[in-house]
Parts: C-alpha cells; structure tokens; sequence
C-alpha cells in the first residue's frame, strides 16, 4: 500500500482528489491538508509515501514543501499539481526536490499512475510542458534583479525594498531600471507583471 498525503487549499479539488485516490487498491491517502505548512506538518507525523502538493498555497507554497520535505523527509517523494503551464517553473520544481510535475487539466487516472512512478523511484513530468521547457526564453534577469523585482510587486517604496534587502536606496533604483531595460517594458509594475507570467519569480 503506498501511503498518499494531499495538499491543496481549495477544499474541493483536495476532497475530489481524496476520493479518486480511495478507488485505487494499492493508494491509501493518510492526511489532507489546507496550506503549505500544515502539509509539512502532516508529512513528518504520518510518513508519507508520496505527497501531492499544489504549486500555490498558502503558508508555503508547493515548491517550498517539496524543498522542506527533500531535507527533513527524503524518503517521501513530492509531486506538484499545477494550474500554471509555464516552462520556468517546471526547472524550478524539479531543482526543488520534486519527483512529478503534472497539470491539474491531466486524465483522471494520470494522478495514480504518477504516484506510483515516483513511489518506484522514477520521476514524471507532463510531456508537453517538457517540450514547452526545452524551447522557453532564459530569464534576462540576475538573481539580484529578481528579488528586488519580486518586492517592488505592489509598488512598493524604493526605501522600503532597500531596506528588506539591505542596499542603499540608490541600488535598489539601478536593478529596477536595469530590469525594467532587459524587460524592455515601461515600468518597474510592467517588468513584475511580465517575469512572473514567464514564472521567473
């Protein structure tokens, strides 16, 4: 019996999951949970085989339990459902410790047939976002320039950013206005709205 943990936060989809999974003779789902922090949580009191976590979540997002689960329970594979298809965040994931990488569009019986593939040792990742991946455009941006991008998201005062990240308030102006140049947009809102639809934040 391979033990399952679900973790998304809209409670329908987590339930619907739950009872698709419960037709499976060799499947047994042993927690649900609504957040990113309660699915950590959960894992490391029920030991899960394998956990199928949502990209977005409150308290943590999907890759940050596939990262916490990778150094506190690596025994239990991670995979993430998503309702994003954007190449970026396919590497991200994988580089987060996830074993399976699969749409929340995909057939019905897909989900088990992944469970079990990474519950095996293997991995799994939906064949047209690994094509989609192989052809997707390299974020321009450094790592410097997206976190700081990654806070001025609600236009947020150049001297608050500064702050946060511990640079002087001129700094912080030079990586917005070069990430804004590279984005080849009008402006620091334009250049946010653009890397997180290409899932470079």
């Amino acid at each position: 019996m391979i033990k399952v943990l679900l973790a998304d936060d809209e409670e329908l989809i987590r339930t619907a999951l739950a009872a698709l999974l419960g037709l499976e003779d060799d499947l047994e789902v042993v927690a649900q949970a609504g957040d990113g922090r309660a699915a950590v949580e959960l894992a490391l009191s029920h030991h899960p085989d394998v956990a199928v976590v949502d990209l977005d979540m409150p308290g943590l997002t999907g890759l940050e339990v596939s990262t916490e689960l990778a150094s506190a329970l690596p025994s239990c594979a991670v995979v993430i459902l998503t309702g994003h298809r954007k190449a970026p965040l396919l590497k991200r994931a994988l580089d987060a410790g996830a074993k399976g990488f699969l749409p929340k569009g995909s057939p019905g019986g897909a989900l088990a047939d992944v469970i079990r593939r990474v519950h095996a040792g293997g991995r799994y990742v939906d064949p047209a976002l690994a094509a989609d991946a192989l052809t997707a455009p390299e974020c321009p941006l450094t790592e410097r320039e997206l976190d700081v991008l990654r806070l001025a998201e609600y236009d947020t005062p150049v001297a608050v950013i500064a702050k946060r990240t511990h640079l002087s308030s001129g700094t912080v102006r030079n990586y917005l206005a070069s990430a804004v140049a590279k984005l080849d947009v009008g402006t620091r809102g334009e250049a946010f709205r653009l890397a997180k639809d290409n899932g470079w934040l």
